[in-house]
């Protein structure tokens, strides 16, 4: 049996709770427990309980922060086809837009591949020559 804990506001914390998930639950609990900047326990507990999750910002936030959108990034880039999308990376997407949304980050524009889009349907619109070639 494990050891009593008391947490922040002097409370025994002597009660395990488990629950099983499948594994891409499991992945997205960890990247928003990630995101938060909390413990697993408390992150988990908070949500349960219906308790706002308040996210500090920080370097270990910033790290996870950095770690997912790498992972969102090679992700879209390997499918570029939003048809593609699971609802796994949809999720995850979501997750990091509000987590990054909520810290205040400024809107970054348009990404590369949205770019590149504009500019294969204005050669399409305007013809092959509008584009700059022959």
């Amino acid at each position: 049996m494990s050891d009593k804990n008391l947490d922040d506001a002097g409370r025994w914390r002597s009660k395990t709770v488990a629950f099983r998930v499948s594994p891409e639950e499991a992945g997205l609990i960890d990247a928003q427990v990630a995101m938060s900047g909390l413990t697993k326990q408390d992150y988990i507990t908070k949500r349960l309980l219906a308790r706002d999750v308040v996210v500090v910002p920080s370097s270990r936030v910033q790290r996870a922060l950095q770690r997912e959108a790498v992972r969102i990034y090679c992700e879209l880039r390997r499918i570029r086809d939003a048809g593609d999308i699971g609802p796994e990376l949809q999720a995850r997407i979501d997750i990091f837009a509000r987590t990054f949304e909520a810290l205040g980050a400024e809107d970054p524009g348009r990404s590369d591949v949205e770019e590149e889009d504009a500019a294969i349907a204005r050669m399409s619109r305007g013809g092959a020559n509008e584009g700059g070639f022959d």
